[in-house]
């Protein structure tokens, strides 16, 4: 009886310990909503300015060529997000069930086909966009909004496609690597894209600032549990690792062809994310 009792207290004092720090994380949002809007166009007007936009076939040294300031603002974000999201990530992945994460990650994707069908057309994969449009259409209904994910079982798989996908498809080279504080890491051409991807999310939509920053908080913090596993495959430098997955990803995504790094050998997402290494 006493372990029971221990056991109770100990699982309600994680939940308040998660929701203090919720509630917390979610004040920063309006900060950051703002942030996420403004710094990347400021960025790539200065990247613009300077001439920095050129081939993506670079050396690695070219392709980095902020990497001093780009270490900084590494550290910085590492910093931010080992001491804030991810404890409240942890402490999310502890103590909410599978299933209901499962739950809150499909809802998000669902919204997320809209954007990927826009970019679908854009792309002319015409197809495709046919496909995501029933996809979107199935989980909305009969998927309950999306926290289901029944399309994917009647054969309509998930895509990923976003602007900066679009716009590689266009003949924009992707630009130098560039770490925003907060926001992780980008290419110029990412920055270029950010506002049409912006639009096309669903969080400029949401009138309410409250349950836009709420909802906000929570896809971000699924996110990062999802990464958790992640980071067993880190290794050496942390920065050139995390960079040079990033580029391959974005050039796999755009080339919609096979990176040769077994880093990438995963045909299911969820999958990856959702394996656990003790």
């Amino acid at each position: 009886m006493t372990s029971v009792c221990c056991y109770v207290v100990g699982e309600n004092r994680n939940r308040l310990v998660f929701l203090q720090a919720f509630a917390s994380f979610t004040s920063l949002f309006s900060f950051w909503r703002f942030f996420k809007g403004a710094f990347p166009l400021i960025l790539l007007a200065t990247f613009a300015v300077g001439g920095l936009v050129h081939s993506a076939t670079v050396s690695a040294s070219e392709e980095d060529p902020l990497e001093k300031v780009n270490r900084k603002v590494f550290k910085f974000n590492d910093r931010v997000d080992r001491y804030s999201l991810k404890p409240i990530a942890k402490v999310y992945k502890k103590i909410t069930p599978s299933w209901m994460r499962a739950g809150v990650s499909h809802f998000f994707s669902n919204l997320n086909d809209v954007s990927v069908t826009v970019n679908d057309l854009l792309q002319f994969k015409f197809a495709q966009a046919g496909s995501d449009s029933i996809r979107f259409a199935l989980n909305t209904t009969v998927g309950l909004l999306g926290t289901v994910d029944v399309a994917s079982k009647l054969n309509f798989p998930k895509h990923d496609e976003d602007f900066g996908q679009t716009l590689g498809k266009w003949g924009l080279p992707a630009g130098p690597y560039i770490v925003l504080p907060l926001l992780g890491p980008y290419t110029t051409r990412g920055t270029l894209a950010y506002p049409a991807e912006n639009y096309l999310s669903y969080y400029p939509h949401v009138s309410e600032p409250a349950d836009r920053n709420v909802a906000l908080a929570v896809e971000y913090i699924d996110k990062r549990a999802k990464l958790l596993a992640a980071e067993a495959f880190i290794s050496g430098d942390r920065y050139a690792f995390v960079r040079d997955a990033y580029l391959q990803q974005r050039e796999f995504l755009t080339q919609d062809g096979a990176v040769d790094d077994g880093f990438l050998d995963y045909e299911d997402e969820d999958d990856f994310y959702d394996e656990e290494f003790e």
